[in-house]
């Protein structure tokens, strides 16, 4: 099966007329595509409907709220298409195309932007990488990297594998979701995936399942190719209102990862970026759903932490009292910030690190 992509909402047959119209003003400002795959996967007789959440607009995204860059990742560029915030990885944005464009979308800016961030010649980007040992992972994102056609994504993979120091390759994909006959249907990937994930540097596939109804037959069918191909999986999605903010959903999308053999590895907290708001579940609610949501699992499916991509680093929210929060970083791009801990007074109303303003500790773990 080769599903047919869609970028007009008003060929989306599940909407009314009156909706189609209404959602046109939407998607003047928020770009839409998805396929007829992944729109048969919506119960059309439910208006709250999780899968429709995550791909069909909703008038919610014109209200004024977030920035851009909320995680100030141009700040982060050393060359083009290239980031490196943390020591050991460097980001590549390979593609300017998805799958799917997800509702909740931290990058929007790259399809609504004139001026992208995603470079097409990564000569120069290959060129830092190689110049700088201490990185020793590369993710390469987008976009969906996926989206590229086999040979293209084979040239940036085998220009990395001439790279001694580069001992691991993420892949981050959403098209094991949206779309997994992309996988299924080219044995020439699965053969490329073969090729260069060795015993000593493996790739990879960083899956983004939101929401259990996402792991359907043919989802488990190519991520069973991907794993017999020697690729590892990971799965990380952000904590999305309407979609898993409910314990009993977010742990059985946990379960689910993990007797597919997929490790949960991060839960986002939804990034503050422009048309997000009513996909965002402030941080202290959204760690009380996640902690629930892990008390339903086993210790492999309650792997995964509860995160922000922060501009400093990526913050854990490792736990809380009655009066106070407590944040941790696990990865800074101050490597002296690694480990950090910081203790704040309690705001039910924070949507975003920012947000805590009244500090009462800090203070740095030892090792």
């Amino acid at each position: 099966m080769n599903p047919k992509y869609v970028t007009d909402i008003k060929d989306v047959a599940g909407l009314t007329a009156d909706e189609q119209i209404s959602l046109t003003t939407v998607t003047r400002w928020f770009a839409f595509r998805a396929n007829d795959y992944y729109l048969q996967l919506i119960n059309w007789n439910d208006p709250d409907d999780p899968i429709r959440r995550l791909i069909i607009p909703d008038n919610g995204e014109l209200l004024t709220w977030g920035a851009l860059d909320p995680s100030s990742e141009e700040r982060y560029t050393v060359a083009p298409g290239v980031q490196h915030k943390y020591r050991q990885t460097a980001l590549m944005l390979v593609s300017d195309i998805c799958g799917g464009f997800c509702r909740f979308c931290f990058r929007k800016r790259l399809f609504v932007d004139d001026e992208s961030e995603v470079a097409f010649d990564l000569a120069e980007g290959l060129d830092y990488i190689r110049d700088h040992p201490e990185i020793s992972n590369v993710l390469i994102s987008g976009g969906d990297p996926l989206m590229l056609p086999t040979p293209k994504l084979e040239e940036i993979l085998s220009a990395l594998r001439t790279i001694d120091h580069i001992r691991i390759i993420r892949i981050g994909s959403k098209l094991p979701a949206y779309n997994p006959y992309r996988i299924t249907g080219d044995p020439s990937l699965l053969r490329m995936i073969a090729r260069y994930s060795t015993p000593d540097k493996r790739i990879y596939i960083m899956t983004h399942f939101n929401h259990p109804r996402e792991i359907t037959e043919v989802a488990r069918t190519a991520i069973a190719q991907l794993q017999q191909s020697g690729a590892i999986l990971m799965n990380q999605t952000p904590l999305i209102r309407g979609v898993n903010d409910n314990p009993v959903v977010l742990a059985e999308l946990f379960n689910e990862l993990s007797y597919a053999g997929i490790s949960p590895y991060y839960v986002f907290q939804c990034r503050p970026s422009v048309g997000n708001k009513i996909y965002t579940v402030p941080i202290e609610e959204a760690y009380r759903i996640f902690e629930m949501a892990r008390s339903h699992c086993s210790g492999l499916a309650k792997c995964a932490r509860f995160v922000m991509s922060h501009a400093s680093g990526k913050i854990e929210v490792a736990g809380k009292t009655a009066q106070e929060i407590v944040f941790r970083y696990n990865q800074a791009a101050k490597p002296d910030n690694i480990g950090r801990v910081l203790v704040y007074a309690r705001n039910p109303r924070a949507y975003w690190f920012d947000d805590y303003t009244d500090c009462i500790t800090s203070y740095r773990v030892s090792p």
